[in-house]
Order: structure tokens, then C-alpha cells, then sequence
């Protein structure tokens, strides 16, 4: 019982820990903490110790001092309004003309969120301190240092705003966020490819196998491979996966296959290692989000209200680099095993041709008009098909959607230039230029 309590418990953790507020909110607890410790210190004579040695530094008057505070307050307050206005003024562009789906990689950039929270810190910080402030004809008594410290919050909040508005002008430019999503994928397909090891035998599913069905609809953004890898070990228990991480889920659906049967409590700790929800796309866990984030801005390059084919262009050359490391990887399952090299657990993954074909038909459906965007698609495929790693079967996919490109370039492009051009890449394949 205490395990599925856990296993809970650290997913809700990890919710927490992923949202937008938790960082800012930190931030503002500690400014606060930091004000009561401040409150102690004077009772230690900190003040009184610095006046009589860095008199210049500490501020013994109480109205300048209430008027520094209010004063620090009151801009930072200010900046953190203009902050949080220009931060929804970048995303509703960036939803606009990207992808509404990369407006969650982008509120959640860390350094962002510590920023904030120092703001927020910073505000509660000299707040508390000045309602602390009194009135009085001793220099001793007044917290001259928790003010120094406060200046001090202020001074560094301002450098800290000048590298907000630098970081927050870079972060939406597309180039920034097609970068960062490609680094997301490839981070988390190393990771997959490191962790599947070489194995090519599948489990030995029969249909003696036990269905455990769906306790919640929605997506399944992912898997705890490490929970689900000691559960499997634990209870001596063979495990299959059948959906593709990333598809949708049925309450009640089948969806994991076990080698024996579980009591109620074991099959819900088997589902706690399974995340199910509706909320965002976690490049992290899945990186098939990856593709579809990528794939959704250079479509919507070329949607006329856009009309960027060169973003288009720029998505399909880091999809290029992206499908060739896919294609080193294990298809149609990965596999989890322990230290003696036995596999306990089974995952779908999706495969070569899976992928390709929910990419191409994309590009296909709004890009087949624009010369300029095909051949850059055409070349993507030439390119994948001549890497020397490629098997006789993943030719042989690449060979059927350069088969559907074509047949959507005849229908759609009618200059006799342009199409003599484009048989002159497919022809001439071994040229640099194409290597380029």
C-alpha cells in the first residue's frame, strides 16, 4: 500500500515541480523567510556592528529608509507588471505565427520562472522589512543592514531584469525554439537508444496473458521506466505495452498485458508507472511530441497568413538529422531489462514508416504547391535513404513516400521547369549539392 502512496506522491511531486508558479512561489517564500531571519539577526546587533565599522554603508535614518523601501517595492512591482505583460505579448505572437503547442516549452524555461521569483522575493522582502520599520532617535535600533540588504536584492534585480528582456527576445525567435525542441528530441531518443540496448526477441505474449484495462482516459504522455522496471522485478511479473506513447487513452481500454495475475493493489501500482493525462506535450518523456511541435510550425509557415516557406525549409532540415537518428534505433519495441541482461518489460514504439508517414502526409497536404519547399522535402528523403546504416527495409519505406511526394508534385506543379528541376534532383542524388 505505502508503495502505491509513493508512486503517487512522486508524481505529484514532479506535477508540482513542473508548473509554471512553483519556481516564483519559492521565490517569494524565501524573500519572505529571509525577512523574519533578518528580524532575528538585529536582535545579534548585526546593525550595530556595521555602524561602528562601515558607517557609510548602513542607512540610520528612518525616513530614508522607509522612503528607499516603499520606493524599491514599488519599481519592482513595476517591472515585474511590464515583465509579465511583454511575456504574454511574445507568447500570443509566437502562438500565432508557430504553434500554440510551444507556448508551454516556452512559459517553462527555468531561468525565466528564477527571475520572477526573485522579483516576487524581492518585493515581499523589503515589504516585510518596512512594515517592520519604527520610528526612533536611537541609530542602533533601526535594522539598518536588513535595508542594506535590501538595496543590494534591488540592485541585483535590475541587472536581473536587463538579462529578462535579452533572454525573453531571444527565446521567441524561431530558430531559438526550433533549436530547443531538436535538443529535447535528440536528448530523450539518446536516452532511449542508450537504454534499449541491442535486443531484437520480444517477450513471449500469449494469449494466456491477463489484459489490464485503463483507469483514466487521456493521453499517455509517457512511462516511469525505472518504477516500472523494479515493479516488474519485484512481483516477478513479464510486462507488454501495445500503445504507442502518445496516443489516446479510453477509460476501460485495454492496455498493458502481464504474464500473471495481479491483486487489485499490484494493478494499480502497475498503472501509477504509466502517466495519463490532458495536459501538455512533455518533449521529456515523449519525444514523439518533438516531431509533431516541429512539424505544426513549418506547416503553419506555410499557411497564408504566415507565408514563410524558409522556416518551413529550416523545420524539414532538423527533421532530417532527427529521422536519421531515428533510424538507428530499435524498431517497434524497446525493451527494459536488469543488471543480468533479462528483459522484464516490453514497449510499443512507434516505427520508421509510422513516423515518416504522419510527418510527410503533413508537409504533403500544405506544402506540394511551393517548388521550393518539395525539393528540400525530396532531398530530406534522398538523403535518409543514402546514409550507409539504412536497412533494405527502411529503403524500401523511404522508397514509398519519395512514390507519394512525386505524385503530389505531377498533380500540383504544373511549370514544366520546375518539374524538369526536380527530376534532375532525384536523378543526380550523388551530387554535393544534395549532400549539402
Amino acid at each position: 500500500m505505502y508503495k502505491t502512496a509513493f508512486l503517487k506522491l512522486k508524481n505529484l511531486l514532479k506535477e508540482i515541480g513542473s508548473n509554471i508558479v512553483f519556481i516564483p512561489a519559492v521565490g517569494g517564500f524565501f524573500g519572505s523567510v529571509l525577512a523574519v531571519i533578518m528580524y532575528f539577526m538585529e536582535d545579534f546587533g548585526i546593525s550595530s556592528f556595521l555602524i561602528e565599522r562601515l558607517p557609510y554603508l548602513v542607512i540610520n535614518n528612518y525616513d530614508t529608509a522607509s522612503t528607499l523601501l516603499s520606493t524599491f517595492s514599488a519599481g519592482v512591482l513595476s517591472i515585474l507588471v511590464f515583465s509579465f505583460s511583454m511575456v504574454m505579448l511574445l507568447l500570443n505572437q509566437a502562438g500565432t505565427n508557430f504553434s500554440p503547442r510551444v507556448l508551454p516549452g516556452l512559459i517553462s524555461v527555468k531561468r525565466h520562472q528564477y527571475i520572477i521569483g526573485l522579483f516576487l522575493g524581492s518585493i515581499l522582502y523589503n515589504t516585510i522589512v518596512l512594515v517592520g520599520l519604527r520610528p526612533t532617535t536611537d541609530k542602533y535600533q533601526l535594522p539598518g543592514f536588513s535595508v542594506l540588504l535590501g538595496i543590494a536584492i534591488t540592485t541585483f534585480c535590475l541587472f536581473a531584469f536587463i538579462y529578462f528582456i535579452d533572454s525573453i527576445s531571444s527565446s521567441i525567435q524561431v530558430q531559438n525554439i526550433i533549436s530547443k525542441i531538436f535538443g529535447q528530441v535528440k536528448d530523450r531518443m539518446a536516452y532511449i537508444k542508450e537504454d534499449e540496448g541491442n535486443y531484437n526477441d520480444e517477450l513471449n505474449v500469449t494469449e494466456s496473458w491477463t489484459w489490464i484495462q485503463a483507469n483514466d482516459s487521456g493521453y499517455l504522455q509517457g512511462i516511469l521506466d525505472q518504477d516500472l522496471l523494479e515493479f516488474a522485478q519485484e512481483n516477478k511479473v513479464e510486462i507488454s505495452i501495445d500503445r504507442i506513447e502518445g496516443a489516446f487513452i479510453m477509460e476501460g481500454e485495454n492496455l498493458v498485458r502481464i504474464s500473471k495475475e495481479l491483486n487489485d493493489e499490484q494493478v494499480e501500482m502497475l498503472l501509477n508507472c504509466l502517466i495519463i493525462n490532458r495536459k501538455g506535450e512533455d518533449i521529456d518523456q515523449n519525444y514523439l511530441y518533438g516531431f509533431k511541435q516541429i512539424t505544426e510550425i513549418g506547416v503553419r509557415a506555410m499557411s497564408p497568413g504566415v507565408n514563410d516557406p524558409a522556416t518551413a525549409i529550416t523545420t524539414i532540415e532538423y527533421l532530417t538529422e532527427l529521422f536519421a537518428f531515428k533510424m538507428t534505433m530499435n524498431e517497434g519495441f524497446r525493451y527494459l531489462k536488469d543488471d543480468k541482461e533479462q528483459v522484464w518489460v516490453q514497449l510499443r514504439s512507434v516505427t520508421l514508416k509510422e513516423l515518416l508517414y504522419q510527418i510527410m502526409v503533413s508537409y504533403r497536404t500544405y506544402c506540394k504547391h511551393d517548388m521550393s519547399c518539395v525539393q528540400k522535402l525530396l532531398i530530406m528523403l534522398l538523403k535518409l535513404k543514402s546514409l550507409p546504416y539504412a536497412t533494405e527495409e527502411q529503403r524500401k519505406t523511404i522508397d514509398a513516400e519519395i512514390d507519394l511526394l512525386n505524385f503530389d508534385v505531377k498533380e500540383n506543379i504544373k511549370n514544366p521547369t520546375d518539374l524538369a528541376f526536380y527530376k534532375s534532383i532525384q536523378e543526380n542524388s550523388h551530387q554535393p549539392f544534395i549532400q549539402q
